[in-house]
């Protein structure tokens, strides 16, 4: 009492059958699958990024201020002192 028997369960089995038809339901069954290898490959990849390191979007030197004197940018142009 309260559950659900295997001959219960047949005959839910056999009206989805007799509503949707085999072809369709066996296309709901390979997009439920494709949608979840997916998402499990979705996953994985997001994974794989945390473990690279960030890439810069730009070359970035840090240079001191002793370092900007001694290199000028331009050296047709005179430094001003």
């Amino acid at each position: 009492m309260g559950g659900i028997s295997i001959w219960q369960l047949l005959i839910i089995a056999v009206i989805v059958v007799l509503l949707f038809g085999t072809n369709k339901l066996r296309n709901l069954g390979s997009d439920l699958g494709s949608s979840i290898r997916g998402f499990k490959k979705a996953m994985s990849d997001e994974d794989e990024k945390k473990d690279l390191p960030k890439e810069q979007d730009a070359d970035f030197n840090a240079k001191t201020l002793a370092d900007k004197q001694h290199d000028p940018v331009n050296k047709d142009q005179p430094r001003d002192k």
